[in-house]
């Protein structure tokens, strides 16, 4: 048997081999075309990207033509430099140097020469192109931007770089390709399949018809059109309201998840980053370190979350038992928690507070107390941080959100770990960390987070994971998106929240913000900011903050603000949420002497004190005047944000 076995294996791998060898040989083609592309000349066709659309069919991206200059550094043959750089108005040097880029990549195959010339451009050379052998049009579509706004939503095409030629074969040298924002979340898709011939060529390199009668030809099949979450009303009012202020707006639909807004300011018109110049704009974005246009605060800014957070310290603790609505504590301006350590108060109490007018009033006193009594639960301070930090966990914080967006940051919530770093000997206890109690210690959050934070509490106690994908033609959306995440706070603790929430506006901090036939719920912030200015730690202007959500029954819109040193969260971000949350309900703005207040506002004096107009600045306010009306991109600080562990009231 043993005999047998031997010769019949290495019978049985020849006869494989041989199979294998005639297929490839005699029957299958397609390594013939490899073999024999000297004879055969490749052409793409490129499909249209898909269109995007917002959530109510309104036309946001489209494309128009464009042609780029190809050539095959081989196929050269007595080209007139001069005469052809005049043409192309550039110069020898440019010439010669993409000339040399195009045989590095390969000396046989097509290289971009000079990408996306216009229609004029395009008729004044193709007259000539004839006369200049290797060079040859590319038409390829470009995106035509309808709208000048969502610029951080949409991101941009770009030409692909040799690294993923290299990694991706669908990609070949020239080819575009979606960065940034839902163009590249869903690039795949949008895309489309771009379209090949095979042309035969004969001996004098001429072409003489397709190869085998175009059997091997596909046709471009266009990119699948998508609908977003998006309100463009509402992004570009916006995109209005934060003209010469610097930060970042995030509106979510609570009971889906759907973002209906997501502003970050300063922006940029999305056109500029179409056409000849698209490189030459993108570089001053990029380099522009004071501005910083590209840094999508709504997604990756991470700040101190103030009084907001206030709303978790008291479901934390009613959730665990240790406060009940009728707990009550004193209130003295303020908090004591140690010798010569005092926490100051605004609410302007100054006797006994509860769980609802310690909501509406914002009370340090109150939610430090509360805070306390939920670590001094345990026997041990660690456990009891990591029980609360499990219960503001469950919000989504602390952690990547897993939205269809490619940037993000996680923000951060502490626990036990965090301090046995920070305290490797122990001694801390509930008083060392009680500004988390307030939203200014450790805490960080994005204003995503702070967003999907009120989504939760309108639904009292689940959220869906913020998305901007409504619709995909013949697609079904990622299931995760329509998964309900639950909390680990019990729903009947929401209710006493949210009454609070609503006296906010009816007889607290933003009294002065209600509009008239909307019940909006709300919550006022201030996070105190410092810099670290020529190695001094210097303070800089709070920054203002507010979150809410509307209506108080069957809420339609959660929503949060922030506004980079803009004071306290009634001063800028408090009217701006409410100019959103009935822009979006109504479709129309009654409180008219809010609106004539932001709009006029301008921060632009406090950010100039530290650093001059960026380029970027230049840039915008020279070319961005389109459907918004001009636009000032604002010139942000050129230093190291700082934070702090303060203990001073976040109104």
């Amino acid at each position: 048997m043993r005999k047998v076995l031997l010769p019949s294996l290495i019978i049985l791998a020849t006869s494989l081999l041989v199979i294998r060898i005639f297929y490839l040989q005699i029957i299958d083609d397609t390594l013939k075309l490899k073999s024999d592309n000297n004879a055969i000349k490749i052409k793409y066709e490129y499909p249209e990207r898909g269109y995007i659309y917002d959530r109510k069919g309104k036309l946001l991206v489209a494309n128009q033509a464009s042609y780029d200059i190809m050539v095959i550094p081989r196929e050269l043959k007595n080209t007139d430099t001069l005469e052809f750089c005049q043409l192309l108005n550039i110069t020898k040097e440019d010439f010669i140097k993409k000339i040399e880029k195009a045989k590095v990549y390969s000396p046989r195959l097509p290289s971009v020469f000079l990408p996306q010339l216009n229609k004029s451009e395009f008729a004044a050379f193709q007259e000539k192109i004839r006369k200049y052998q290797g060079f040859y049009f590319q038409k390829r579509s470009l995106r035509d931007y309808e709208v000048a706004f969502g610029a951080n939503i949409f991101g941009f095409i770009t030409q692909v770089n040799e690294k993923l030629v290299a990694k991706n074969p669908y990609y070949n040298s020239g080819d575009l390709i979606g960065r940034q924002g839902v163009e590249e979340s869903y690039e795949d898709l949008l895309r489309g399949i771009k379209g090949v011939k095979y042309i035969q060529k004969d001996k004098y390199n001429r072409e003489i018809g397709s190869y085998k009668d175009g059997k091997y030809d596909t046709i471009a099949v266009q990119g699948e059109d998508i609908n977003l979450t998006l309100d463009a009303e509402l992004q570009k009012y916006g995109e209005e309201l934060m003209i010469n202020k610097r930060g970042g707006i995030v509106a979510i639909e609570p009971k889906t998840g759907e973002i209906l807004a997501l502003v970050t300011a300063p922006s940029y018109d999305p056109g500029i980053l179409v056409g000849r110049q698209r490189s030459k704009n993108y570089t001053q974005l990029y380099r522009d370190s004071i501005a910083k246009p590209l840094y999508d605060r709504g997604l990756l800014a991470e700040y101190p979350p103030g009084s907001p957070f206030k709303i978790l310290t008291g479901l934390v603790a009613l959730q665990e038992g240790v406060v009940d609505e009728q707990s009550t504590f004193m209130c003295r301006g303020g908090f004591s928690y140690g010798r010569g350590r005092f926490q100051k108060c605004h609410c302007k109490i100054f006797g006994n507070v509860k769980l609802h007018n310690g909501v509406y009033r914002s009370c340090n006193a109150y939610f430090s107390n509360a805070y306390l009594r939920t670590i001094g639960k345990y026997a041990k301070p660690a456990y009891a941080v990591d029980a609360w930090s499990n219960h503001v966990k469950s919000f989504g914080l602390g952690q990547f959100m897993g939205y269809d967006l490619p940037t993000g940051k996680k923000g951060n919530v502490p626990d036990s770990k965090t301090y046995k770093k920070v305290y490797p000997n122990g001694g801390w206890r509930g008083t060392t960390i009680i500004s988390n109690a307030i939203g200014q210690g450790e805490v960080l959050m994005t204003p995503i987070q702070l967003a999907n934070m009120m989504a939760t509490v309108a639904n009292e106690g689940y959220y869906y994971t913020p998305h901007i994908i409504k619709k995909i033609e013949g697609h079904k959306i990622d299931k995760k998106f329509t998964t309900k995440h639950v909390t680990t706070i019990d729903k009947k603790y929401f209710k006493p929240i949210i009454s609070g929430l609503f006296d906010v506006y009816n007889m607290g901090t933003a009294s002065a913000l209600r509009v008239e036939g909307i019940d909006i719920c709300g919550k006022t912030g201030t996070a105190e900011n410092f810099a670290r200015i020529d190695g001094k730690r210097i303070k800089l202007e709070d920054h203002s903050i507010f979150v809410a959500f509307a209506p108080k029954d069957n809420p339609k819109i959660a929503i949060a603000i922030l506004v980079e040193n803009g004071g306290y969260g009634a001063a800028i971000a408090g009217p701006i949420a409410s100019l959103m949350i009935e822009k979006y309900l109504r479709q129309k703005i009654t409180r008219v002497d809010l609106e004539k207040r932001i709009l006029a506002t301008s921060l632009q004096s406090r950010y100039a004190k530290l650093g001059g107009l960026s380029e970027a600045v230049k840039l915008q306010i020279r070319i961005s005047d389109s459907l918004l009306k001009k636009k000032t991109i604002i010139p942000t600080v050129k230093v190291k944000t700082d934070t702090t562990k303060s203990n001073k009231q976040a109104i």
